[in-house]
């Protein structure tokens, strides 16, 4: 499954292959995005930027190739609009995990949800550069540090076997990151 998303989230002109199914593999497979870009200005919750569209649209062509069960987002524009698209491909309406009461509360939110979803499926997950590493770590996944102001590629792809550690891999999709997006740490 791991190896499939990440054919279709490089793939450019080609269609991603079809996905294994359930009873095939019976991991649950969490994709980890953060947010598009977004637009300058909007105060606290700001909209996506032109670019942010573009990478929404580039989200739900990168798990095209993917059942979607569950699609979970926090309480701002920016991930509800990043989800959008992949969300309406699939006529899913995304679960909104709140940010209200601090990041543990949102992660427990969002952790919640995907344990709610169908055993051996997939959700995605739209949040932030902060609270990302969070939901893998909490998941059993490994430590992994926040993602930098000026990162939007990263893709996270979790796979959780069932009688075996969690699996990350590390890939992107869309446009590249701008040189040195990724310097912060």
């Amino acid at each position: 499954m791991l190896i499939l998303l990440l054919l279709a989230a490089t793939a450019v002109t080609t269609p991603p292959p079809a996905a294994p199914s359930r009873a095939e593999t019976g991991a649950t497979t969490v994709v980890l995005v953060r947010h598009a870009e977004r637009a300058e200005g909007g105060g606290n919750d700001p909209s996506l930027s032109d670019a942010g569209r573009v990478r929404a649209e580039a989200l739900a062509s990168a798990v095209a190739g993917l059942k979607l069960d569950a699609i979970v987002v926090s309480d701002t524009k920016r991930t509800s609009e990043t989800a959008a698209p992949a969300a309406k491909a699939r006529g899913l309406t995304p679960r909104i995990a709140p940010t209200a009461g601090g990041a543990a509360t949102h992660v427990k939110a969002v952790v919640d949800a995907i344990r709610a979803a169908p055993s051996g499926g997939a959700v995605l997950v739209v949040g932030h550069s902060n609270t990302l590493p969070l939901i893998v770590t909490a998941l059993g996944g490994p430590e992994i540090p926040a993602l930098c102001d000026g990162e939007f590629a990263p893709m996270l792809v979790l796979e959780l076997p069932p009688g075996s550690s969690p699996r990350l891999l590390r890939a992107s999709y869309g446009a590249p990151d701008t040189p040195g997006a990724s310097s912060c740490h």
